[in-house]
């Protein structure tokens, strides 16, 4: 049994890679529009290896994906995993309408709701 959940590990790795690939791509072409060749001079790789990783094939090096995540403007948990990093940028635009003082009092107030909903 103990075989069948390592080859899932491996599997699941395999299409985390896949997608990540996916991601990577998708970045490349339709918000820095680069071709293979401009991307991995830009982040320190190869065209072909880039092309790999593209493929789900390979993955970056820290020193790569934090060269990526620069460019792009990306996080590396949108990069390695998908996770939505949009709500970063949506939320510090929301609060630069208010000062440090109104931010830390309506935190207090979360916090004290919070601990209301919990009784």
């Amino acid at each position: 049994m103990k075989t069948d959940s390592v080859t899932n590990e491996i599997e699941l790795e395999k299409l985390e890679q896949i997608e990540r690939g996916k991601r990577i791509k998708n970045i490349r072409i339709n918000e820095l529009h680069l071709n293979k060749t401009q991307l991995a001079n830009k982040i320190g790789v190869s065209s072909q290896f880039l092309g790999l990783v593209e493929d789900g094939k390979g993955n970056l090096v820290y020193k790569s994906i934090k060269k990526l995540r620069s460019l792009s403007g990306h996080s590396s948990d949108y990069i390695l995993y998908g996770l939505d990093d949009t709500i970063i940028n949506k939320t510090n635009e929301f609060l630069k309408n208010y000062t440090e003082e109104e931010i830390i009092n309506a935190i207090k107030l979360i916090k004290e709701i919070t601990i209301f909903i919990k009784k």
